[in-house]
């Protein structure tokens, strides 16, 4: 791809509404910073080819490229990606599934990493009082139970990544979205420079998601429904429950899912990735299984963990029900389809497809059909 500046960047992307906010673009460069959900230019940058382009997940990627770095295989038509083995886990410790989403599986396996070495850091999103996500970086278990939880708004994880020194040495575990883990296999393929080392990051937890809510707008709901210092968390149950679920001291209201739809950030409209398709491992919700998560083992170092992770007991899994794989598998390739065909809408034909390249003809007629 023609590598370009943050002028581009902003034109193109930013302005474009395509922005995911995953912060690859911020935290080492001088001219951009990450600001209440957006991406905002503090001057004008003249670098005719920068970082800030060349990583962000909305700019031109070859797919065939990034899935040879990191399975070894060309990009995969799977519904799911590249998939070892497709199971569902929940955490052996109470007190962790209680303050988890839901089985507490990145919590317990992040936990295990960092007391085994695997990883030194976590970099997560955590929560702030005023119930906005913010980038964290968790050293010990306990900190890493500060991150539970779901915000369902876009943090810029990658921000926090790209502020680590350069002479770093630290080993990394990363919790990221899609679209993070996909610029994370970006910078993979071609590692960015006088920035820390890539190599750093050892382990990367990609989560389910279907979209993500806009800061200014969804966050301007919360406040006017909400005292926001009473609020404990938030919750989309799996279908077909169709609401939005807000926890409070006194207790949950509900709002139909339709109505928080309208606060969905515009970019999701055009992702293919509802699995964190290039992660080590990747973990959501278990339709239809309390407690449970669904878990995606992709790389060799994600099924090392798992392994750990099951043989200390720190896990319990068991094989997802051929329903809920046939379930997982129509929700992720019908996110693939209505992704590819509002491509097409914005661009106008199959000569464009925004940000996506090594797609095959093959994987795109599938995806096109209906």
């Amino acid at each position: 791809m023609k590598v370009k500046g943050c002028r581009e960047l902003i034109e193109e992307v930013v302005d474009e509404g395509l922005c995911a906010y995953c912060g690859a673009c911020a935290g080492s460069c001088p001219y951009l910073v990450s600001y209440k959900g957006r991406i905002v230019p503090l001057d004008n940058c003249t670098i005719s080819e920068g970082q800030c382009f060349k990583y962000c997940p909305r700019t031109p990627i070859d797919l065939d490229a990034i899935s040879q770095e990191v399975f070894g295989t060309v990009y995969s038509d799977d519904e799911l990606g590249n998939a070892e083995e497709v199971l569902i886990a929940r955490s052996t410790d109470a007190y962790i599934r209680e303050r988890a989403q839901y089985g507490g599986t990145v919590t317990a396996l992040l936990s295990l990493a960092l007391e085994e070495g695997f990883i030194e850091c976590a970099v997560l999103g955590k929560m702030s009082d005023e119930k906005i996500p913010c980038t964290f970086l968790a050293r010990d278990k306990d900190q890493i139970l500060q991150c539970a939880g779901t915000s369902y708004m876009a943090c810029p994880i990658l921000e926090a990544l790209n502020q680590f020194p350069k002479e770093s040495k630290e080993r990394l575990g990363i919790v990221a979205m899609p679209c993070q883990v996909l610029a994370l296999s970006k910078m993979k393929k071609d590692p960015p420079q006088n920035r820390v080392d890539i190599g750093n990051v050892k382990l990367v937890i990609g989560l389910f998601c279907t979209w993500a809510l806009c800061h200014d707008t969804f966050h301007r709901f919360l406040r006017e429904n909400f005292d926001l210092s009473q609020v404990i968390k938030f919750d989309i149950p799996p279908p077909p429950a169709d609401r939005f679920d807000v926890y409070t001291i006194s207790g949950r209201t509900s709002f139909p899912l339709e109505q928080i739809r309208k606060f969905i950030m515009t970019t999701c409209s055009y992702c293919l990735d509802m699995t964190a398709e290039f992660a080590d491992i990747s973990v959501g919700s278990a339709e239809g299984i309390e407690g449970w998560n669904t878990v995606i083992i992709r790389t060799k170092t994600g099924a090392d963990l798992m392994q750990l992770a099951e043989t200390k007991g720190i896990l319990e899994t068991q094989v997802l029900p051929d329903e809920n794989l046939a379930h997982l598998k129509t929700a992720a390739i019908e996110k693939k389809k209505r992704a590819l065909k509002n491509i097409v809408e914005r661009t106008g034909g199959k000569e464009d497809f925004l940000y996506l390249g090594g797609l095959s003809e093959g994987v795109i007629d599938k995806l096109l059909e209906y």
